[in-house]
């Protein structure tokens, strides 16, 4: 019946029918993590565990819903089915953010927040923020700098994602703006009171309330007696809120599994801290820990410059990788370049050459520390014809009018949303700032701590109305006659009528209306599903998309395409080769985290992410000079340090290349030339 377990190593196993207290999973990269965890699952409800009680927490959904799937797999080979629906399916899974938004809708009323609050992005957070610095006056001053909402909003999140006053944030965050500490601290207050005040719930929020209620001594064990088992994927990446959700949920029972690799902590921008995977004990006392070191995706040439880099580091780095192949690979290459122009033409030649050896473009990557870092390779790729992977369409960012309607949305259910109020409003022709906050600020929503009354809010519009232009009037009144739901109509036909509504203004605001109408038109269907409007836009919120497509144009026809990706977004992912650009000091490490020992240990880990994401061959680029106006006429250049994290342990596990760029046809045949006398005869000349 456990015949899946015959594939895992021992450790593994260990792992997977382990029974008691909480477990820790130290995952190495490569090792498996996931099926281990996906074979956990499979185990306790193969051995009695009820789906419904079982919650998976991951960091993205979908990774949570393919958990899920390949659980119903390892069930329905073992014969675990039994001719219904595989109890995997039943399994309550997802993110913090999403598990949090389910609760909050659930226990709204007892956690005296309105049932139907807006959830609002990063985007709209920001906005908020930047009406209270408006109206405390911050945005006329012109004598010396202050943080614009950008800097606030992150100020504020790392504040309450940490736990840590924001006398102590700022100065670490941005030590110029510390004279502004209580300037900040009273903007922060007002951006609390105006969120309550609207029925407005932003991310942290979410965890906030869901801290609250499983903190609570009547609320708090109803929410925890309701689970028998908690797991947890990239612990490595929980901050101090959630490491609080989960001591709550589990106060009473010690059944929790965590998975993660301390290696491969990237996210101290989101108060992520790899000490709460390394002190997991600490909070979880009587824990079991495993360690998976068996790496099934590298060569074990590439392994011991990982380990290498792991054997530097001050804290942390558990697992010391050990290749599962016992076949050799290609060492690690470290090419040392002559300048940038040179790195650009190393990786290109090595690409291509990979390309003729078999390799194709897709199962090779370039990596870089930060976006702009591939712009002159990006060029040379096209003066090459070697193609890359691009995407097309209108990017995630530009796509405003999925915003709009998403408002539209939300105001459904919460009329008092002012932040959609001024979305919407703006789309109107003739509409702007100014005549948007007389409209809000005659419905109500300024000024006033209290939330409204959702139908005193829409019993304002016509005496609001009066401060739009004549022309718009009629459109904006069709908008907010389509906000109010019709007696048993279902969540998607008031869908519709809102499209019906905004689809008008996204065709008079922005070019591209057929693809951004096709776009309404998902929307509405995703609503199909939904029990109440705010959810689809709280859906949205949850898990954004990178991009919105555009209407399928003129074919791109290739027969492969190269990667080109941060580090960041590379982790989980692993390519045959990986080329890692720039690994120069000021780039790997990134200047801007150098301001404390603990960014300096996180560029380590994310240099160790990079290395570990190939699987044959690996290519690591040191440019020795950088030129300071690259497109210019001049040659102004200054010397690049190699990367600190290149020591002489982790240089001597590299085989050593030196590129120095083009270099002109060899003169070896030609007869010599007396320059010098040619030369003295020129200067004399100039004496006599």
């Amino acid at each position: 019946m456990f015949g899946w377990l015959d594939h895992l190593t021992d450790a593994q196993r260990r792992a997977v029918a382990h029974e008691g207290g909480p477990l820790r999973i130290l995952a190495g990269a490569g090792t498996g993590k996931t099926t281990t965890l996906t074979a956990r699952v499979a185990w306790l409800l193969a051995t009695g565990a009820l789906p419904e009680r079982l919650l998976l927490l991951t960091f993205t959904r979908r990774a949570a819903r393919q958990m899920i799937a390949r659980t119903s797999a390892l069930m329905s080979a073992a014969g675990l089915d039994r001719g219904a629906a595989s109890p995997a399916g039943r399994v309550m899974g997802g993110t913090f953010h999403a598990v949090a938004h389910r609760t909050l809708r659930r226990y709204a009323g007892t956690l005296g927040i309105p049932e139907g609050f807006s959830v609002l992005d990063s985007a709209d957070a920001a906005d908020v923020i930047d009406m209270v610095r408006d109206e405390q006056g911050h945005a006329t001053s012109t004598r010396r700098r202050f943080p614009r909402k950008s800097l606030l909003i992150d100020l504020y999140s790392a504040a309450v994602n940490t736990g840590r006053p924001l006398s102590a944030v700022v100065p670490e965050m941005a030590p110029w703006a510390e004279d502004f500490v209580d300037s900040i601290s009273e903007i922060c207050r007002g951006y609390v009171q105006r969120k309550r005040s609207a029925g407005l719930i932003d991310l942290d929020d979410l965890l906030l309330y869901w801290r609250a209620a499983v903190q609570d001594d009547r609320l708090g064990p109803r929410l925890a007696g309701s689970l028998d088992h908690v797991l947890v994927d990239e612990y490595q990446d929980v901050n101090e809120i959630q490491v609080d959700i989960l001591a709550a949920l589990r106060r009473g029972d010690p059944r929790l599994t965590v998975v993660g690799d301390d290696a491969q902590a990237l996210y101290s921008f989101r108060a992520a801290e790899p000490r709460h995977i390394l002190e997991f004990d600490k909070v979880f006392p009587g824990s079991t820990t495993v360690i998976l070191e068996t790496n099934y995706r590298s060569s074990q040439q590439i392994l011991d410059v990982a380990n290498a880099v792991g054997a530097d580091a001050t804290v942390g780095f558990s697992a010391v990788l050990r290749a599962a192949r016992t076949a050799p690979g290609a060492g690690p290459q470290l090419v040392r370049c002559a300048d940038e122009d040179t790195q650009t033409d190393a990786v290109c030649d090595r690409i291509l050459a990979h390309r003729e050896a078999g390799i194709a473009l897709h199962e090779q990557a370039v990596l870089v520390r930060a976006a702009h870092h591939s712009a002159l390779l990006e060029l040379e790729l096209g003066a090459r014809r070697i193609p890359y992977v691009k995407y097309g369409g209108l990017r995630f960012v530009e796509a405003a009018h999925v915003k709009d309607m998403l408002a539209a949305f939300r105001l459904a259910d919460n009329p008092s949303d002012v932040v959609a109020w001024f979305r919407l409003l703006q789309l109107l022709v003739g509409v702007g700032p100014a005549t948007a906050h007389r409209v809000v600020a005659e419905l109500g929503l300024i000024g006033s701590d209290v939330t409204p009354d959702p139908a005193g809010v829409l019993g304002a519009w016509p005496r609001a109305s009066g401060h739009l232009p004549d022309m718009v009037r009629p459109a904006a009144g069709d908008l907010v006659a389509a906000l109010a739901a019709h007696p048993g109509e279902s969540v998607a036909t008031h869908a519709e009528r809102l499209r019906v509504a905004v689809a008008p203004l996204v065709e008079g605001a922005y070019a591209e209306a057929p693809a951004r109408l096709a776009d309404l038109d998902t929307l509405v269907a995703a609503s199909t599903k939904a029990t109440r409007l705010s959810d689809v836009a709280a859906d949205h919120v949850l898990e954004p998309p990178r991009s919105t497509g555009n209407l399928a144009g003129p074919p791109l026809i290739d027969e492969d395409w190269l990667v080109i990706s941060t580090v960041h977004s590379a982790k989980g992912l692993e390519w045959d080769v990986v080329h890692l650009l720039h690994v120069t000091d000021g780039n790997i490490p990134s200047d801007m985290a150098l301001g404390s020992p603990s960014g300096l240990e996180e560029e380590r880990r994310v240099f160790y992410v990079a290395l570990t994401r190939a699987r044959n061959a690996l290519h690591l680029y040191v440019p020795e000079r950088y030129h300071h106006h690259p497109g210019g006429r001049d040659d102004q250049h200054g010397w690049a340090q190699p990367s600190r994290f290149l020591s002489d342990r982790v240089v001597s596990r590299c085989d050593q290349v030196t590129e120095r760029g083009r270099r002109p046809e060899s003169s070896d045949a030609m007869p010599p030339v007396d320059a010098s006398e040619r030369v003295g005869v020129a200067l004399d000349a100039l004496w006599s």
